[in-house]
């Protein structure tokens, strides 16, 4: 009961609302369609063909010299034209395909009008032996297709067509609805992976990453589901009609182009997004088994994520330039002379660029050797910071100002870092002379002691704070050296801990810590000249206020 109250409501609405208007209007939507030949070269005397068509569908195919091939395309669809409305608007079924001669060559007239003449160039091409035959089997078509096409614009077969197009547009409809639903219903449930269970904070990274990467191909797969299900009920609808199966198929001459490229855009998309979960997925294992100790578990974390963006950027720039081959390939353009050029364009680019192969060379190397990785904190030359960026070609660093430094990667000669597997806390602590070093040694190496025990710190403490000794006699007292090994990047927190609690520790036993002084020592004689000079000066004024 529904379905048939849709088909009439439908019938109705496409024939009183766009049927009969395009009917009364635009009788033959004369929309003009790009001339495809199936040649490519661009000689004016090179033989193309293209089609003759009649509501949008391909009546015969025709040849001729590229430079008369449009004007006679031109003359033919404006004779077809005029004999289909004629014979359409007759309220006579009766239609003659005749066949006569002139000049050797057969010309089709369709009830008494000239329509066109079949060359030998015609019968060449579509593989015929002579004219006449081409002519014959032409005349057969034309007069089926023109049927075909009055008793298409009968109001019973309108009707017909018009509950076919609500039918199709409530498919659309419910068809969307439901794949809306659907994705949303899956975008609810977390995606999974056979994962082994860890803590391991590299593989909970990578298994977030591969999260949004499965999320983000998910998205664009629906729009595309979408955009397919309401372009291709659109078309459907469009061919169900005469008046504007023209329209669909100039869409389909005039987006062969596009639709081609969205294909291939698509599909190195979605191919360079399944790399990078693989990519994620490899790494994720990799980490996962290893055995780690807790000194690697963080170099690990940063040589992962490095090695993990430098290779997701090599395959989304392979990725690019096969799917742009493959573009012009399917776009009909041969990619030899393109390869060949990018070949010599590649040597003089490389000799001209020996500095940029040198920094790729350099960035390789570092990321094999794991001079450093994102997330270090080192120094080149006079520079030093926070690496943020490393690629094969640039590092770049964020300096405790703020500043960003970019170093090319071949200027990278000596580095220093400050944060491979572990770092090292180095204290020099001063201690007044007169204290008692026996005392300060012990109270250095108990505040040590207490901090490794201390569940906020012991985590960044790798091993027992070491109490080197008396390493040197200073200006303002003796200068003790205390080493403490600490997790990567946690020297400096567990240093200012460190200075904290010893300070602390020092007021309560009474060891002084000595301040920046200076003791004058002067003769005798000095002295008394200075007493003098004192005496002098006073005497001088109480005689001037007198």
């Amino acid at each position: 009961m529904y379905s048939r109250f849709w088909a009439i409501t439908g019938s109705i609405f496409f024939n009183t609302v766009i049927i009969s208007p395009l009917a009364a209007q635009i009788p033959a939507l004369p929309i003009p369609l790009p001339n495809l030949t199936q040649q490519t070269d661009t000689s004016e005397t090179q033989v193309v063909t293209t089609s003759i068509r009649l509501d949008g569908r391909r009546l015969f195919q025709i040849a001729a010299p590229r430079a008369s091939l449009q004007q006679r395309v031109d003359d033919i669809q404006q004779r077809l034209q005029a004999i289909s409305q004629s014979y359409f608007q007759s309220d006579s079924d009766e239609l003659q395909v005749d066949i006569r001669e002139q000049n050797n060559l057969p010309i089709i007239y369709v009830n008494g009008q000239q329509l066109l003449t079949i060359t030998d160039l015609d019968a060449q091409v579509q593989q015929e032996e002579d004219p006449f035959s081409l002519a014959e089997r032409l005349a057969q078509s034309l007069e089926q297709n023109l049927r075909r096409a009055k008793q298409e614009r009968q109001p019973e077969i309108l009707q017909r067509q018009g509950a076919i197009a609500a039918g199709v547009l409530l498919g659309v409809v419910v068809t969307s609805w439901g794949i809306r639903r659907w994705y949303w219903k899956l975008k609810q449930q977390p995606v999974t992976f056979a994962t082994p269970q860890t803590t391991n904070p590299v593989t909970t990274q990578l298994t977030r990453q591969r999260h949004r990467n499965i999320e983000e191909v998910r998205q664009r797969l629906f729009q595309l589901t979408q955009s397919l299900v309401w372009g291709g009920g659109t078309l459907v609808i469009l061919g169900l009609f005469p008046f504007t199966r023209i329209v669909q198929a100039w869409i389909f001459t005039a987006l062969t182009i596009p639709f081609t490229l969205v294909i291939v855009g698509l599909g190195t998309y979605v191919v360079i997004r399944l790399s990078y979960i693989l990519i994620d997925q490899f790494t994720a294992a990799f980490a996962s088994n290893a055995l780690l100790t807790s000194e690697d578990a963080l170099r690990l974390q940063l040589r992962v994520s490095t090695i993990s963006g430098v290779t997701k950027s090599i395959a989304t720039l392979s990725g690019v330039i096969i799917g742009a081959l493959i573009a012009l390939t399917a776009l009909g353009v041969n990619i030899a002379p393109i390869l060949a050029g990018a070949g010599l364009i590649g040597v003089a680019v490389s000799l001209a660029s020996q500095n940029l192969i040198k920094d790729a060379i350099n960035g390789f190397l570092i990321i094999v050797e794991d001079q450093y990785a994102l997330g270090d904190v080192i120094e080149v030359g006079t520079v030093g910071g926070l690496v943020e960026n490393l690629n094969l070609r640039i590092t770049q660093l964020r300096d405790a100002e703020g500043r960003l430094i970019t170093i090319p990667n071949s200027e990278i000669k000596i580095v220093a870092n400050l944060s491979s597997r572990w770092s090292r806390a180095d204290l020099n602590i001063p201690v007044a002379y007169h204290a008692d070093v026996d005392q300060a040694l012990k109270l250095i190496n108990q505040v040590g002691v207490e901090m490794t025990q201390d569940i906020r710190w012991m985590e960044h403490i790798i091993e027992t704070p070491q109490v080197l000794g008396v390493e040197n006699f200073g200006d303002r007292g003796l200068v003790i050296r205390v080493w403490i090994k600490t997790q990567p990047l946690k020297q400096w927190d567990v240093a200012r801990e460190y200075r904290r609690r010893l300070k602390i520790t020092f007021d309560q036993e009474g060891i002084p810590i000595p301040f920046p002084q200076q003791t004058i020592w002067l003769q005798d004689s000095q002295f008394q000249s200075i007493l003098d000079n004192d005496k002098k000066i006073k005497e001088k004024d109480n005689k001037r206020l007198s």
